[in-house]
């Protein structure tokens, strides 16, 4: 336990300033639905916790996409710990083949830690968190609410993706909408679908008031 509460204090210091869809608490929400996951999972649970803790030590979105910074610092920090060479291939592992990517990016890992942590990630995007995270991102990059002439792009490559300024709501069709059937474990997949429910509603309301409908 001691090498978690040691990687707790470290992720903490190191997102201490983070955007705040990104920052600890993000970490710890990510960290809270892996382990709920892993309650039904056969699974090496301290990969799973170190996954979830040190996935997003270093999000590519604000280091230029530089996709190398964030399982660089992880290493680091896990050899700083003498933890064993398997655990660190394993999370760094998970790191690297954890994100979205456009929805057309194929996993070069597979593990069923990689399942679990992927899952809880993708949960902090659903649901009344997942609506806030948008829109606090959204902000944070200056970008438009809405615009109904900028339609959502649905099959674009990792590096459009990657590079879209469109407005937020879009982000909704090109992203959080297609989450729900990209879960990998029941758990993940039964509190997706209750999450996707409320972002679709969400949504009906968000474009009733648009028209001045309600």
């Amino acid at each position: 336990m001691q090498l978690i509460d040691t990687t707790i204090h470290f992720v903490k210091e190191k997102l201490q300033n983070a955007e705040g869809g990104h920052d600890w608490f993000h970490i710890e929400r990510v960290y809270k639905n892996a382990l709920l996951i892993a309650k039904d999972e056969e699974c090496n649970l301290e990969i799973v916790k170190l996954g979830a803790l040190l996935h997003d030590i270093a999000d590519s979105k604000f280091h230029d996409g530089d996709e190398t910074i964030g399982p660089k610092i992880a290493t680091t920090f896990l050899e700083s710990q003498n933890v064993d060479k398997n655990t660190i291939n394993h999370v760094i592992a998970i790191i690297e083949n954890i994100s979205f990517k456009g929805g057309n990016f194929d996993k070069k890992f597979t593990s069923k830690e990689l399942d679990i942590v992927q899952d809880a990630d993708r949960l902090d995007a659903l649901g009344a968190i997942g609506i806030a995270r948008t829109f606090n991102y959204g902000g944070f990059k200056n970008r438009p609410l809405y615009n109904p002439n900028i339609q959502p792009q649905l099959n674009m490559s990792k590096e459009e993706y990657k590079n879209s300024n469109a407005p937020t709501l879009n982000h909704f069709y090109e992203k959080l909408l297609l989450l729900k059937d990209k879960m990998n474990t029941e758990t993940g997949k039964k509190i997706a679908r209750e999450r996707h429910i409320f972002m679709e509603n969400f949504l009906s309301q968000f474009y009733a008031e648009w028209e001045g409908e309600k």
